[in-house]
């Protein structure tokens, strides 16, 4: 599975958990509008550092923080390699 199935896997399993509207995952949408709330997200990045084995957000510049599903996916990408 891909870095990117495996993310879009764990938002859907998060949001479906939760019981929250997630909206269509896009590269381009807003992880504000994306359905999922803060402790969400806590959650995906926990189960991802599982998954894949790497927490891109332990040393990453504040300026690099994501706004989209797709800044989301190529900071983990990035990370992997």
């Amino acid at each position: 599975m891909s870095i990117k199935s495996t993310i879009l896997t764990h938002f859907r399993e998060v949001a479906k958990e939760s019981n929250a509207d997630l909206a269509p995952l896009t590269d381009d949408l807003p992880l504000t509008e994306s359905g999922l709330d803060s402790l969400s997200f806590a959650i995906v990045v926990t189960r991802l550092e599982e998954a894949l084995g790497v927490d891109p957000f332990a040393d990453l510049d504040e300026s690099r923080f994501p706004t989209t599903v797709g800044d989301f996916v190529k900071i983990y990408e990035d990370a992997a390699k």
